[in-house]
Formats: structure tokens, sequence, C-alpha cells
């Protein structure tokens, strides 16, 4: 099945517009979703909506309520709603360059890709992409869609273009806060050496298909044996449990690194073709 475009329109460069069509680059299958069974009847369970005091209550006397105070709700119907929303716009306009590293990751939300709308855009968008990349920026602007602003970055990615959504300021947490009470102290040299050895050992090209979701492998091997087995019995299957401690709740840091250190082998490294 051909993946749908989550928005066309243009990107525009001063008097230069692109047209351009986004698709998202994750997922959202890949994840395993269950849905509340009603075990006896083995039917799906629906919810109906109640007030305490009251009980269930129609759809149509119910609006939206955004709590001021405990218990305290503004009330907005969907007609207020709607005309505070941002209209949809086909233009995305770039409207400043930045160094990527100027972003902070916590910054970053979602990712998708951007490819030229068709053939008479790909000059345009093909400028764009070795400008960026040449310049080593990473262009902002903000995408008008489906009721709501997204500020929106945009970099190089290999032969097209990565956008990635990110959040305004007032949706992150700043960190300090959380490490105000972390201590000060300076690490001895030697406990620091170890640890940059041990670093060094397992340092290695990354690769996301080394890594798997042991979680969600183990819950589908759990459905498919279930489903196979056609029974209504819980199968229960012994997990591995981590090695227990030896006893003592003092760790004896220069021990550990020293051998860890001891058990990690250098990983051969290959050559990878670089990618934007």
């Amino acid at each position: 099945m051909a993946a749908r475009a989550y928005w066309q329109g243009q990107i525009r460069l001063a008097l230069v517009s692109i047209p351009v069509e986004i698709y998202s680059a994750t997922k959202s299958g890949a994840r395993i979703s269950f849905n509340q069974i009603h075990e006896p009847s083995g039917k799906r369970i629906s919810y109906e909506k109640v007030v305490p005091g009251i009980g269930p209550v129609d759809r149509d006397e119910i609006i939206k309520g955004y709590e001021v105070s405990k218990g305290n709700y503004v009330l907005l119907d969907d007609e207020e709603i709607e005309a505070v929303k941002i209209e949809s716009k086909r233009t995305l306009e770039l409207v400043q360059f930045v160094d990527a590293c100027e972003i902070d990751p916590l910054y970053f939300e979602k990712p998708y890709y951007v490819v030229p709308n068709d053939e008479l855009a790909e000059e345009a968008f093909i400028v764009l992409r070795e400008a960026l990349r040449k310049s080593k920026k990473v262009a902002l602007g903000q995408l008008s869609v489906r009721g709501s602003e997204k500020l929106v970055a945009i970099k190089p990615c290999g032969k097209g273009l990565l956008l990635e959504t990110l959040r305004y300021a007032n949706e992150v947490r700043q960190g300090q806060s959380f490490f105000d009470d972390i201590g000060n102290a300076k690490p001895k040299k030697e406990l620091l050496d170890l640890a940059n050895t041990l670093i060094e050992q397992k340092s290695a090209p990354f690769d996301a298909g080394e890594f798997e979701d042991h979680y969600v492998e183990a819950l589908r091997k759990l459905i498919d044996k279930k489903a196979k087995s056609k029974s209504k019995k819980a199968i229960i299957e012994d997990v591995d449990e981590p090695e227990a401690a030896d006893g003592s709740n003092v760790i004896d840091l220069m021990a550990a690194l020293k051998k860890s250190v001891g058990k990690e082998q250098p990983k051969k490294t290959t050559r990878r073709k670089k990618s934007a």
C-alpha cells in the first residue's frame, strides 16, 4: 500500500517556491496495542460517557472544558474552537537558518521525509538540499496543518530532505532543577581513565538494526503461541533474571571497572558509506 502524504504544498525561500510532499518517517504499527475484552463473551468492551451522580449522558450534551482550577472549567463549544484554529496553508516559509548543533535534542519531536512533488520541482529542491549541506545549516519554519501550527526544522537526508517537528519552548522542562542536588566533586583520574577505556572498547558505528525491542518480540511470540494453541489458559514462561549481586550494597567502583574492562573486547568496526 502506497504511503499517504502527511502534507502537500510548497517550501518557499524568498521568491523561490518548491512543490513538495511530506511523509511520516516512522511506522505506527511497529508496536503492539491491546483492546479490553469481556472474557466470558470474548467481545470488545465499549465505553459510555457518564457523569458522577447523574449517570449516562447523550453525546450532544458533551462540550470541551479546560480546568483553570480544581473542579472549575472554562467551557468551549466546537464552533469557538474552530474559530481560533490556524488555517491550513500550502506554503512552508523558511524564515531562519541555524547551525544544527544549536538545537537541543530535547526539542526534536517527530521526523518526516520531504520529496519534490514532480520532476519540475527537482532542480530547485536539489539546490536547497545542497545549499543546506554546504552551509551545514538547518532551515526553520512553521507548518500549518490540521488546525495547528508546528515549528519545524529541515536538513539534508541522502537525496532528500528530513523535516523534524520541534517542541515549543514552553513544552520543554529545563533540566537544571532536576540536577541541582548533584555534587560538584571531580572523579579520580584512574577511575575516569578506566571508564574511558571501557567506552572505547564498546564504541562502534551506530546501526539501529543492531537493536531490537525484546519486549515486543516476546509479546509477538506469546500471541502467536496462544493463537495456535486456541487455549484460554495463561502461558507463563520463565524469564532469565540478571545476575544477583554478591550480597554487598557497597560497590567497589575501581574493581567493577577493572573487571568490566577485562571482559570487553574491542568491537570490530567496518567502513560505512557516509550518509547525509
